[in-house]
């Protein structure tokens, strides 16, 4: 389907969705994040590594000892993957992939500090929207070795292996899981329409990856009922999962959430709360499995 221009469009927040119908009462729509977006990009060097497959890749990567950590520890490295039509926006892309936080003071204080990886596709956007280039099985391995070469630049320092993406990104996040089984120690894939087989992912469950799979049941583009609903009593059953699959999205300030950009996907956007940590403002947990949220989940997998 056609994407919009985020970088031509702006959010319509008069917008009711079709969805609002099944809220119920005392609940109200969101159409902000309550983090502060945009704010942390010069934290992030960009780098370029060659392909011929897909053409150079643009890649960011946050380092915690550059910034401040200690440099004679060890830190996770996590890889965050953007939806369709995201690398359009450059480093701004940092903030839509779900990275940002992560790399704000705060969020690296509770995960003990960790390393960041922002790959950016090769995408280009058609004069009717359509967008060519996303992610897909020949990104694999120059992805792999990009990950590879940040590890190899600072093996005194990389701890435990972490991949994470929503949308095109959780499609892929699953992607890399098959090609490299074993290779990662945790993986998150968010509001994917993509779900592996049986086979594959008895593969990912025996080599020990951890998994936190998040997808919200009224996801307007990755319906829950066709991707997720089919697989569920499967993904229940993997060891060391949390299948997060909440009925509402939210924002931090607990309303439910809207994104209207030509059209809703407030509660595709999963990936919003992912950025606010899976809490709300005041300190609940979405979810009592995850206490500490997304941050604790990766720390409690380092341990």
């Amino acid at each position: 389907m056609a994407l919009p221009d985020f970088k031509k469009i702006t959010q319509d927040k008069n917008v009711v969705p079709e969805w609002a119908v099944h809220l119920k009462e005392g609940e109200y729509i969101s159409y902000s994040t309550t983090y502060k977006s945009k704010i942390y990009f010069d934290l992030f060097d960009l780098y370029s590594y060659p392909c011929a497959e897909t053409g150079d890749i643009r890649y960011y990567v946050y380092d915690p000892v550059k910034h401040g950590a200690d440099p004679k520890k060890k830190y996770p490295v996590l890889m965050w993957l953007h939806g369709a039509s995201n690398s359009l926006m450059g480093e701004g892309c940092i903030m839509c992939c779900g990275a940002e936080q992560y790399a704000s003071p705060k969020y690296q204080q509770k995960m003990g500090g960790a390393y960041i990886i922002v790959p950016l596709a090769n995408e280009t956007r058609t004069d009717d929207g359509q967008i060519h280039g996303a992610w897909d099985k020949v990104h694999s391995a120059p992805i792999k070795a990009i990950y590879d070469k940040v590890c190899k630049d600072h093996e005194d320092n990389i701890g435990k292996r972490f991949v994470m993406g929503a949308s095109s990104g959780g499609y892929f996040t699953w992607q890399l899981l098959e090609d490299y089984c074993g290779y990662f120690d945790g993986a998150i894939p968010i509001s994917s329409g993509y779900i592996p087989a049986d086979d594959a992912l008895d593969r990912i469950e025996e080599s020990g990856t951890s998994l936190l799979i998040a997808h919200g049941k009224h996801d307007e583009m990755a319906l829950f009922s066709e991707c997720v609903e089919p697989r569920r009593e499967k993904l229940m059953k993997l060891r060391s999962c949390i299948c997060f699959f909440p009925e509402w999205v939210y924002n931090g300030d607990g309303g439910v959430s809207s994104v209207f950009y030509g059209f809703e996907m407030g509660q595709h956007c999963m990936i919003n709360w992912v950025q606010n940590d899976l809490m709300f403002d005041d300190g609940r947990a979405a979810d009592d499995r995850l206490p500490d949220g997304v941050t604790g989940w990766i720390r409690s997998v380092c341990e």
